[in-house]
């Protein structure tokens, strides 16, 4: 919402902060028209936009983590994104889409089913790992679903029921409802006392934050995914001595996206469900009201 109105302030520089820039920063479409000298895509090609804008010739950018560049730019926050009829992207940020992929599934692959994957993948996530996923918003519900793609049994924790009854519905074993019971305890409980083999945060809440960590067994993995701005921890009691893995979940390499659509072929993830609502290019400004009213979890624009 902050991008619409010109108060952005997570995510991107002074251009994100403006109001003119066009948002959308989870696009897919299809290629109409080429620059001249573009190899590698052709018109008629069905993309989703890759995020990040890097220099292309950093440590980071050669590595896949266009993210990490220090002269990056962000898709709809510094540069026009695809909440447009046409928008532009460089060549490497154009990525393919499997024909059983529909646009709508491709572009919620591109930020949250795609950082979810890569960063369960670093955290281990597998059959026989039972993750606790703290905050079932769009982010928190894609890291449901990935987990139970990866075969984890999944305990899912949020405040509102509407949200607990999604992610049962996209595979999780057990829901807490943390505004009537305590997070932590009902993990323990869950978990015959010894605590989740990962943990992950994506509501940005420090309470929850803090959750995921005590409810973490020792030796377990923790990844705040959720954007914050300060949390109060206790490193000692909740990292060292549990000699835990804390990792920060941010997107995902370049070089990993073929992985990915691989994953969600393969395992037939149920990406569309993460969908609540649709809407017209036309009605952006009741899409972006009923947003910031939180009327809506991920709401998308589809033209038909």
């Amino acid at each position: 919402m902050g991008l619409y109105t010109g108060t952005s302030a997570i995510v991107g520089g002074g251009e994100a902060g403006t109001g003119l820039i066009v948002p959308g920063h989870e696009p897919a479409g299809e290629v109409v028209e080429l620059g001249p000298g573009v190899e590698g895509v052709a018109v008629g090609d069905r993309v989703a936009g890759y995020l990040p804008i890097g220099c292309g010739r950093c440590e980071h950018c050669t590595a896949g983590y266009l993210m990490l560049c220090d002269q990056w730019k962000c898709l709809g926050f510094d540069v026009d994104g695809g909440d447009a009829d046409y928008f532009l992207l460089p060549t490497r940020n154009c990525l393919p889409l499997p024909d059983e992929v529909s646009f709508v599934a491709g572009a919620l692959m591109t930020d949250m089913v795609g950082s979810q994957y890569h960063t369960q993948k670093a955290l281990g996530v597998r059959g026989g790992t039972t993750v606790g996923v703290f905050g079932l918003g769009p982010m928190g519900a894609a890291a449901v679903m990935v987990a139970r793609g990866f075969g984890a049994r999944v305990i899912a924790v949020d405040l509102l029921e509407e949200r607990l009854g999604l992610a049962k519905q996209l595979g999780a074993e057990v829901t807490v409802n943390s505004g009537e019971r305590d997070a932590v305890t009902a993990l323990r409980d869950a978990t015959a006392g010894r605590g989740v083999d990962v943990a992950i945060d994506c509501s940005g809440a420090p309470v929850a934050q803090n959750a995921a960590l005590d409810a973490v067994r020792k030796r377990g993995a923790v990844s705040f995914v959720g954007e914050s701005r300060k949390t109060e921890i206790n490193p000692s009691d909740q990292i060292i001595r549990k000699l835990l893995t804390v990792v920060g979940g941010w997107y995902f390499p370049l070089g990993e996206w073929e992985e990915i659509s691989r994953f969600v072929v393969d395992n037939q993830l149920p990406v569309e469900d993460l969908v609540t609502h649709r809407f017209a290019l036309a009605d952006a400004a009741e899409a972006f009201r009923a947003f910031d009213n939180r009327e809506t979890e991920k709401a998308v624009f589809t033209w038909e």
